[in-house]
């Protein structure tokens, strides 16, 4: 769902090489009630989409039923990503951008669903309790003093992947791998930008930066 035709036909036509069915919306109502109407696994959504912009389809979208959000944007400002990550995107790329990059993104976040599908029913599925941070992994579910917060799929595997191993620091680099599948450092920003989301809404004291290093889930004090 892009604003510009070109790169929106470019687009539906290297998922539909990859073996994705894809149905395409050249505005943000357009949008809304494709994605409605369909239900699909994953959007694509650029930022600039005429009627409402891609934030806000986003966000309604959300408010819907979850599901995975790749945003495309024409400018590399970590504000931009920030407010897209806190209305329900997982994963943000900055034009120009390779369709191959783009297709091995919607692939890792396609997988990531099935690994927590994987997960919900495994026993990996217990909860994980930290402090009044609890964890839910079989219903995918955080608290915090007892009250629901509201994750990404993204942020919840994030936290989880801190959680795991408390207070133990984890590289930037061991996050892309466990959290995106990615087996370069070229993401490390996408980590800083999700950890800032993640620390939004749980709280920035629980998550301990290591300057040049990665970040640690710590048990926040009694």
């Amino acid at each position: 769902m892009e604003d510009d035709q070109t790169i929106t036909q470019a687009i539906a036509a290297r998922l539909q090489a990859e073996g994705f069915q894809v149905r395409t919306a050249g505005d943000g109502p357009s949008a809304v009630d494709a994605a409605h109407a369909w239900q699909p696994d994953l959007l694509v959504l650029d930022v600039m989409l005429p009627g409402y912009d891609g934030l806000e389809v986003c966000r309604r979208v959300q408010a819907d039923r979850p599901v995975p959000v790749l945003m495309l944007t024409a400018r590399d400002d970590e504000t931009d990503m920030l407010v897209g990550l806190g209305v329900g995107a997982d994963d943000y790329m900055t034009k120009p951008f390779s369709m191959r990059e783009l297709a091995a993104r919607v692939h890792v976040l396609l997988r990531r669903v099935e690994r927590a599908e994987v997960a919900a029913t495994s026993v990996r599925g217990a909860s994980i309790q930290l402090g009044d941070l609890e964890i839910d992994h079989a219903q995918r579910r955080v608290r915090v003093r007892g009250s629901d917060v509201h994750l990404t799929p993204t942020e919840f595997e994030l936290l989880v992947c801190l959680a795991q191993q408390p207070r133990a620091v984890l590289s930037r680099e061991q996050l892309l791998a466990e959290v995106w599948d990615w087996a370069d450092a070229s993401g490390t920003r996408t980590v800083d930008s999700h950890v800032k989301a993640l620390r939004r809404k749980i709280g920035a004291e629980r998550i301990r930066t290591v300057h040049g290093v990665g970040y640690a889930l710590e048990s926040p004090a009694q």
